[in-house]
């Protein structure tokens, strides 16, 4: 069974309900005939400020990372539609708008299939769905989807068992988009997956509220890249904990990852935030990981806090099949092999501190192989560390 939230207001909705649920063929003439006007009205209306919305989004997109609204961290609820889930029934949102969706149920998943150049907000406010082959939110067509955690609310979302596969679709996510999501708000969300946490095949954004994911494969993934201006994120992963297949930027927040990988992607940048890494294999991993990107696999890290502990082994804190590019923040790594790298390393500023001891220099943490790295990297201030005989093994 579904419900088919299409964008009318929540007293029509309510009204709908009366009748009985969307699908099960219960309806009156005489209902619909009163109601008619009042339903042209409402949508008429909400077509109004969805469109409004639309351009107010458009406006914002000045080349930057974020737009204003994914950075606002509350929704409008004006002409927003409530929704108290049902165990059982799935939710289905068809139309461009704010949706607040609340309760508890069991195998119900809320699915998103609008217009490409649509943008649907859902608000999530004390929202527990536990599915067992599913996922809790599934996003099929938007240009854009915003999963809002209300202010103060404790959400939870949960896939326990083998993800079913949608036809050709291998559907492997506890929120799993095909199109741009962004995660924000001022709210908590828990989610626990038998494979990956969070699953975007365009960019992945989150921009505030405060996330716990335990999963069995990846917490945060996109096919493009993986974008964080705030939040608090707590991942445990037995994967990677946060791979963008063309970038993970890191611009703010505080972001603790354990897992088998901390960060993977072609492109690492850390601008700002605090970033701690337990792993058991990379810490902060660069590799070619996209088919359409350009970029030599690099990390940079131009600020903020960065830890990484490592388990012992063949294991590397930062490791780029390209290049290390260090300009700023303080950099704290436990490891037997703190850097490898493929590539060169630049060293303009900031501070890194390996096992304890502050460094003045990126070495590649073995003996062997070619030159590579400008002879261990540049110092800050331009001065040369002191490569090894005979070059870093690659």
């Amino acid at each position: 069974m579904k419900w088919y939230a299409n964008g009318i207001s929540a007293a029509i909705l309510a009204t709908t309900l009366g009748l009985g649920l969307v699908g099960c063929g219960t309806s009156t003439t005489a209902a619909t005939n009163a109601s008619s006007r009042q339903d042209t009205q409402a949508i008429v209306a909400q077509t109004s400020q969805t469109s409004a919305e639309s351009t107010a989004e458009s406006t914002a997109e000045t080349g930057d990372t974020y737009t204003d609204r994914d950075l606002a961290q509350t929704a409008d609820l004006s002409s927003a539609t409530s929704i108290a889930v049902e165990s059982g029934q799935d939710v289905s949102i068809t139309k461009e708008g704010v949706y607040v969706l609340s309760g508890t149920a069991t195998n119900a998943t809320i699915s998103v299939d609008v217009d490409s150049n649509a943008k649907v907000q859902l608000v999530l406010d004390n929202l527990t769905l536990e599915n067992e082959t599913k996922p809790a939110i599934y996003v099929l067509s938007a240009d854009k989807v915003f999963v809002t955690t209300a202010q103060g609310s404790t959400n939870k979302l949960t896939t326990s068992g083998t993800f079913a596969a949608d036809g050709e679709n291998n559907v492997d996510g506890v929120i799993f988009s095909k199109d741009d999501l962004v995660l924000n708000g001022q709210g908590t969300l828990a989610i626990s997956s038998s494979d990956n946490g969070v699953v975007s095949k365009d960019d992945l954004k989150v921009t505030g509220g405060t996330y716990s994911m335990a999963c069995n494969g990846d917490a945060l993934q996109a096919n493009d890249g993986v974008y964080v201006a705030d939040g608090n994120l707590e991942l445990v992963a037995s994967s990677d904990g946060i791979q963008g297949d063309a970038r993970v930027q890191i611009d703010g927040g505080t972001i603790t990852i354990s897992g088998a990988e901390g960060i993977e992607s072609t492109y690492v940048q850390i601008n700002q935030g605090k970033v701690s890494i337990s792993a058991s294999d990379d810490g902060i991993n660069a590799t070619q990981k996209s088919e359409t990107s350009t970029d030599t696999p690099t990390i940079e890290i131009a600020g903020g806090e960065v830890a990484v502990e490592m388990g012992s082994g063949d294991t590397d804190a930062l490791d780029a099949n390209g290049n290390i590019v260090v300009s700023g923040g303080t950099i704290s790594i436990t490891a037997q092999s703190a850097f490898d790298y493929d590539g060169t390393t630049e060293f303009t500023g900031g501070t890194i501190y390996v096992n304890g001891e502050q460094v003045t220099t990126i070495e590649n943490s073995m003996m062997g192989g070619g030159m590579g790295g400008r002879m261990g990297g540049e110092m800050p201030g331009g001065g040369m560390g002191g490569g090894m005989m005979g070059g870093p093994r690659q």
